[in-house]
């Protein structure tokens, strides 16, 4: 099927401009990498210095052709891209890469860069790079890069990379086949977005890597994962620029503003993209991923191994990343303690090694027992595979034949990640069983393939959709542009079912008993003057007023210090507290936050943020990742908290700001107190988008 990208990445034709016969040139191994890859189109080189290349005719320019090329190659240096780029638009080109920085000593406005996506998106002309060092694509025999290496047969993973030397590094790996690598440079016209969307449509196709500082198409990219998601291809990403040292690096680096990676988290979650910290680990996860096999939704890790010590490793590592250890059924036991020499544990992880003796049969058997238990989701054999050793190619030989007869996934995991192995990892990966290289990259690729098998199994989200009369009503109040005091707040809470404390509002002495009445005592006294949102900060909270003498004392104190308008409230019963967001992401949009409240919102960063609106499933999941979440479950005696109250409360919040969040600045709802009796909403603080763009204005 046609695709928008073939002119850049599956063209008909291709010329190579900057060719040329001196050896460790980069027009010499450009030449040689795109000659080498057994296009089946036409190539031509070009150079005007030459009219013949290793016997191949050159020519001058692209004009002297016999024919319009597809694709240009434009290995030329900065002073000359300009001109080379106005060439090919002229020449009728449609797809070109280039590998220049597109820096000049002396610039002039706009600068070179963007001139040159000025001229190709008017052009219509699709450019990988600048900044990059090409693609490789392996399914159509496509490669123009930099270099190039011996011709690779195509696999089942695509790789799309934000840095040139980075994806030089993990296309080297033996450890993953690749159909598909593209250094996306400065992403002049093309980004990560387009790529995964041809990479999704690539055969045979089953796991994306993405190593990655920012977007630049965030519409884009989100519909190439939720196509990936509906089709079941697992991503996996390295994404960089969390530090903000890391972010100016990636300002000046390629122009990318690396976003808020908590949006970027978020986006993740919903679309099942799997984060990971390192390109080992991207790698590690990748291979697990793309064997076709997903581990079984709800069950642990089985293992085995020939080291007690790599053993108890195995075990302090997997409580670190958070994968479990399959609870093995006594028939399993049973099984394993009649193969085991004397003095061995049958249990998992299991350490079979005793005499020695028959082995191969030994840990083949064991190890397939321990594979058919109910409870086992996926298999690791713990062992430090070394080329050339006799034992070690017995061991890949039974883990093939027990791959072949397994539906669950197997993995081989090596302690030390420098053993030479090659020859064993190629031939157990092409047999479906990969070898991962370090017991930490191992069990991060585990807690990913768990999670994302987790992803696959959901059932599918139904968020309830918010009120369409009051998302109407709020929407005009909104773009009145008035400040919200926290009344309004609250009121607005209320519309869109988010449980807020009893309160009634006050603008003098009088008005205090009717509206402590009305809540029942105790109550609270909070100021609501506008332009006050730090209350505590000023003295403008007055908690536990137990009668109408010490409401009337505290409101005379306040009022006369911060001025009349007050709320008279509830006191919220005890429970835990907790705070509800909003995150303006300028790529993503309105990002709903829950996190912990009160005074430990900054103390603890404790977060969490997803793309609105969730179900009332997807904030249970959101509760469970909370570090106050052992608070909620009890502690020390308390009662626990309603969480499926919580969950609906979130719930209802996140259908707020998928409704109003393009109308909303900033919004924090804070303190919610989460109880054995409910959940309910104590103090808002919410300004409205046009609110802050005319105060803006007006300084």
């Amino acid at each position: 099927m046609a695709h928008r990208l073939d002119p850049l990445l599956r063209p008909r034709s291709i010329a190579l401009l900057g060719a040329s016969p001196k050896p460790g040139s980069y027009g010499h191994g450009m030449m040689h990498a795109t000659l080498g890859a057994g296009f089946d189109g036409p190539i031509y080189l070009v150079n005007p210095g030459y009219t013949e290349i290793e016997g191949r005719p050159c020519y001058p320019d692209l004009r002297s052709l016999p024919e319009v090329p597809e694709h240009a190659v434009l290995s030329v240096a900065n002073a000359r891209l300009e001109a080379a780029v106005i060439d090919a638009i002229e020449a009728g080109v449609r797809g070109a890469t280039i590998f220049a920085s597109g820096a000049l000593e002396e610039e002039r406005a706009p600068p070179l860069v963007q001139r040159l996506r000025d001229r190709a998106r008017e052009a219509g002309l699709l450019i990988c790079g600048g900044n990059g060092t090409g693609f490789y694509n392996r399914v159509d025999k496509a490669r123009c890069e930099m270099t190039g290496g011996p011709v690779e047969a195509p696999g089942s993973v695509a790789l799309i990379v934000q840095s040139g030397s980075v994806l030089a590094a993990l296309s080297a790996s033996d450890r993953l086949r690749y159909n598909l690598t593209v250094s996306t440079g400065q992403e002049i016209t093309t980004s990560i977005a387009d790529y995964l969307d041809f990479a999704l449509a690539l055969d045979g196709t089953r796991a994306v890597g993405i190593y990655m500082e920012a977007v630049r198409n965030p519409a884009g990219f989100v519909a190439a994962l939720k196509r990936a998601a509906e089709a079941a291809v697992p991503i996996v990403v390295v994404k960089v620029g969390r530090s903000e040292k890391s972010r100016q690096f990636a300002l000046s680096h390629t122009g990318a503003l690396a976003g808020d990676i908590d949006a970027y988290e978020a986006v993740f979650a919903h679309y099942g993209v799997q984060c990971v910290g390192t390109p080992d680990e991207l790698v590690a996860t990748l291979q697990l991923l793309s064997t076709g096999k997903l581990p079984v939704v709800g069950k642990g890790l089985v293992a085995i191994a020939d080291s007690g010590g790599e053993r108890e490793l195995l075990a302090d590592t997997a409580d670190r990343e958070g994968v479990p250890f399959a609870e093995i059924d006594e028939a399993t036991r049973a099984k394993l303690a009649a193969r085991l020499d004397y003095g061995l544990v049958p249990e998992n992880p299991l350490d079979a090694w005793g005499t020695g003796h028959g082995f191969e049969t030994l840990f083949e058997n064991c190890l397939g027992d321990l594979l058919d238990d109910p409870e086992a989701g996926l298999g690791f054999w713990i062992a430090d595979l070394r080329d050339g050793t006799s034992y070690h190619e017995r061991y890949a030989e039974a883990a093939k034949r027990l791959g072949a007869s397994r539906k669950k996934p197997l993995a081989f995991a090596t302690c030390y990640a420098k053993g030479r192995n090659e020859t064993l990892a190629q031939q157990l990966r092409d047999a479906g069983v990969p070898v991962l290289e370090g017991i930490g990259e191992s069990l991060v690729a585990a807690r990913r393939a768990m999670d994302y098998a987790a992803f696959l199994a959901r059932p599918k989200r139904r968020p309830a959709a918010a009120d369409a009369a009051a998302t109407e009503r709020w929407r005009v109040r909104l773009a009145q542009g008035q400040p919200f005091d926290e009344r309004t707040s609250l009121a607005l809470l209320e519309d869109f079912d988010v449980p807020t404390v009893a309160h009634r509002p006050v603008e003098s002495a009088a008005d205090l008993a009717p509206a402590a009445r009305a809540v029942g005592y105790p109550v609270v006294l909070k100021t609501a003057m506008p332009g006050i949102f730090h209350k505590s900060d000023v003295g403008g909270v007055k908690l536990n007023l137990p009668a109408p003498e010490a409401l009337a004392a505290a409101y005379a104190e306040m009022s006369a210090r911060l001025g009349p308008r007050a709320v008279v409230a509830a006191m919220a019963r005890p429970g835990v507290e907790l705070a509800f967001g909003l995150l303006q992401d300028p790529d993503f949009g309105p990002i709903a936050m829950l996190s912990a409240g009160g005074t430990l919102i900054e103390l603890l960063k404790d977060a969490v943020f997803a793309v609105p609106p969730v179900d009332a499933a997807e904030a249970r999941r959101l509760i469970d990742r909370l570090a106050v979440r052992r608070l909620l479950a009890g502690w020390r005696g308390a009662p626990p908290a309603d969480l499926d109250a919580l969950a609906r409360a979130f719930a209802s919040f996140s259908a707020m700001v998928a409704a109003l969040g393009d109308g909303l600045a900033e919004v924090d709802v804070n303190p919610v107190i989460a109880g054995p009796s409910g959940v309910v909403a104590v103090d808002a603080v919410i300004v409205p988008r046009r609110a802050v763009s005319q105060s803006q204005r007006e300084g």
